[in-house]
């Protein structure tokens, strides 16, 4: 079982930064691949980005450029710098764990990011 904790969501203006944390339980974290997701009102939840245990990096197309995700093994933490933001990525974010061969996949309970003026 991993338990994942989402921090650092909150309100900002257009053009402004945040960056969100996600803390892992458990004993797998430097071998699973970790994301973030995220739900607007009214749309399916999509990949924002998501790293790989060996560090390979993938991103929405809205969010390259802008976005940047990371990890930190010895803190069971991933992270997520989200910069240039924009009204559009208004969404609750979620973290989201993959170990590898299991078959299950775990997530955090959601963090909401506003982006308004």
């Amino acid at each position: 079982q991993v338990q994942l904790v989402e921090s650092g969501g909150g309100l900002v203006q257009p053009g402004g930064s945040l960056r969100l944390s996600c803390r892992a339980s458990g004993s797998i974290f430097s071998i699973s691949t970790m994301g973030w997701y995220r739900q607007a009102p009214g749309k399916q939840r999509e990949l924002v980005a998501r790293i790989t245990g060996g560090l390979s990096t993938n991103y929405a197309d809205s969010v390259k450029g802008r976005f940047t995700i990371s990890r930190d093994n010895a803190k069971n933490t991933v992270y997520l710098q989200m910069n240039s933001l924009k009204p559009e990525d208004t969404a609750v974010y979620y973290c989201n764990s993959l170990p590898p061969n299991s078959g299950v996949q775990y997530w955090g309970q959601g963090t909401q990011v506003t982006v308004s003026s």
